[in-house]
């Protein structure tokens, strides 16, 4: 069993140099002056020296070194870490996503890259792990374990454990990723058993995936050696896991914002077991919000005590996943920090890692070069849709099941309501919020296709697609219009993925993902522009500006999130763990 993952290698004449310069007989490379530390572990301030050596801090009080960092009355803050989050789901790969991290006072992440393993199995995680090296910040991977996320939908691969545990040699891979197959888990099914004994032989980390969970579900999830959870959206489910011992990560993303239902439970007692992430976020939320910062920001103005604050984007998920040498300012511990403006408003002014500055005043000072390195090939693969393709058949009370989507929540609603008809099918409403979704297979060309009813987009015409579509990234697509739906669909053929918006047949935005169909080779600002066009065009399309229209797409695809989603074998219900009919008669 592997103690810890560090990216310092220590070796003898370094851990000399670090003794001697802590002991005054050698001068420190850098000593911070000035300035008030943020002791995470009394959760006072010290107004003291920081001395550090080879990218580690070695000393606090008064140091010599060969250069000076007058801190200028500032805070020396640790540096924050993401306790879970999906790369992919930045539409960025590793090296801009880390650029825009480190902007934000981010220098670590445990990323989980089960979106595009499920394009491209162990090739995707390989890829994401080269272009990792282009990264200003440490990214730690977790290994998927549910490729494919359930068994009722097709996805691009199949992960097995023996596919998995080669990839534990690689010293960024840290942990299983989020186990979202709770029924496989309750049953001890053997593919399942397989991963989580394969992962206790490398790591003690098993990252979960609760959704919906009760008391018992978790006692089953922690006694499977399952230790976190960032799906928690209520009180009552955050004192289930905290009463059996997990970890519970605070979520504040683009589609999924639990952190005002949550924040209030955390108190001096407990808040060592809260983390902060943000799971899935677009980059222009992460350039006009921030990450994990943006988290910190809010639960301060809850009214949380700010070093409280701190230490959940810091100590605590450092030590959750057991990076002995992250998350404070203190001897012993990477030189990974930040001078910060104002405590209160937290505000960011430096940003290093490793004892060198990698932002400054919310930019980055590294920019990655355009990398070479590029996925295997995944051609989009369906059939051409025919007119009636997207029909969706209705029984003679006119009753459906409909997904109700909660604004700026992953979870949706199975409503049972009376929907309009034509000669026997469901027919567009968006004078009542009823428009017709689609789900199409995109991997292996199978023409399996799922169809559905959607309720809370606000669409009044035209269409929205996407190649995004948790977690077996199938094509989605959502619109009043059959034919505006085709047309969306086909272009994103055009574009090889990607997300557009369409209306008369025409297209109105575009963003190309040529990248497994999930992300671009293009810096984060041209990203965010071309999502700011896609949500101005979704917006006059009627759709409502209150959450994110792709995201909140991309997750009406997720059959383990409650209550009721769409995959390309039909109508899902969480809850049972089955496909249903659309029609109730």
């Amino acid at each position: 069993m592997r103690e810890e993952l560090e990216s310092l290698t220590v070796n003898k004449e370094n851990l000399v140099r670090r003794i001697k310069v802590a002991a005054h007989n050698e001068p420190a490379d850098l000593v911070i002056k000035n300035g008030k530390v943020i002791d995470v572990f009394s959760g006072q301030l010290l107004e003291t020296d920081v001395a550090i050596a080879d990218g580690m801090i070695v000393g606090l009080g008064d140091y010599e070194a060969d250069e000076i960092l007058d801190a200028q009355g500032r805070y020396i803050c640790p540096a924050l870490i993401d306790a879970h989050v999906h790369i992919e789901s930045s539409l960025l790969t590793p090296g801009a996503f880390s650029d825009v991290l480190a902007a934000r006072g981010v220098t670590a992440a445990i990323t989980d890259p089960h979106e595009i393993a499920n394009v491209l199995g162990a090739d995707g995680i390989r890829f994401m792990l080269e272009r990792a090296k282009e990264s200003s910040i440490d990214l730690y991977v977790m290994l998927p374990s549910s490729v494919p996320a359930t068994s009722f939908e097709h996805n691009g691969a199949t992960l097995e454990a023996s596919d998995l545990e080669p990839l534990f040699n690689h010293a960024q891979v840290l942990v299983l990723a989020e186990v979202m197959d709770f029924p496989a888990v309750l049953n001890a099914e053997p593919e399942m058993v397989d991963k989580l004994t394969m992962t206790l032989k490398h790591s003690w980390r098993i990252d979960g995936h609760a959704a919906g969970l009760d008391a018992r579900g978790v006692n089953i999830y922690k006694a499977a050696g399952i230790r976190t959870d960032h799906e928690c959206v209520s009180i009552d489910e955050a004192k289930d896991r905290l009463a059996r011992g997990m970890y519970v990560m605070i979520r504040q993303g683009t589609v999924a914002k639990d952190l005002p239902q949550l924040i209030s439970l955390v108190n001096e007692t407990n808040s060592r077991r809260f983390l902060f992430c943000t799971d899935d976020k677009y980059p222009d939320d992460l350039i006009s919000e921030g990450s994990v910062d943006h988290n910190v920001r809010m639960a301060i103005k809850s009214g949380l005590d700010p070093i409280t604050c701190i230490k959940m984007a810091s100590l605590n998920p450092a030590e959750c996943y057991g990076f002995r040498e992250k998350g404070a300012v203190a001897p012993g511990y990477e030189a990974n920090f930040l001078l910060l403006d104002d405590l209160e408003q937290f505000s960011i002014s430096k940003v290093y890692a490793h004892g060198k500055l990698i932002a400054e005043n919310g930019q980055s000072v590294h920019h990655h070069t355009h990398s070479a390195i590029k996925p295997q090939a995944h051609p989009l693969k369906w059939p051409a849709l025919a007119e009636d393709a997207l029909a969706v058949p209705l029984g003679p009370s006119h009753q459906a099941h409909v997904i109700g989507i909660i604004p700026n929540s992953l979870v949706t609603r199975d409503l049972v309501e009376q929907v309009p008809e034509q000669k026997g099918h469901f027919v567009h409403s968006p004078s009542r919020d009823y428009v017709k979704m689609a789900v199409i297979e995109r991997h292996k060309g199978l023409g399996t296709l799922g169809t559905g009813i959607v309720k809370g987009f606000g669409m009044k015409s035209g269409a929205i697609a996407t190649t995004i579509a948790h977690d077996s990234h199938n094509l989605v697509v959502a619109g009043c219009s059959d034919s505006d739906m085709i047309a969306a669909a086909e272009h994103l053929k055009v574009i090889d993925g990607g997300m557009v918006v369409v209306k008369d047949g025409k297209v109105l935005a575009e963003l190309a993902l040529p990248i497994a169909g999930l992300m671009t080779d293009s810096p984060a600002s041209e990203a965010a522009s071309a999502l700011k066009e896609l949500n101005e065009a979704a917006v006059s399309l009627g759709v409502s500006d209150s959450f994110n229209p792709f995201l909140t797409l991309s997750f009406l695809s997720l059959p383990v999130i409650p209550d009721l989603k769409l995959t390309d074998t039909g109508l899902f219900d969480v809850r049972a763990f089955k496909h249903i009919s659309v029609s109730i008669d």
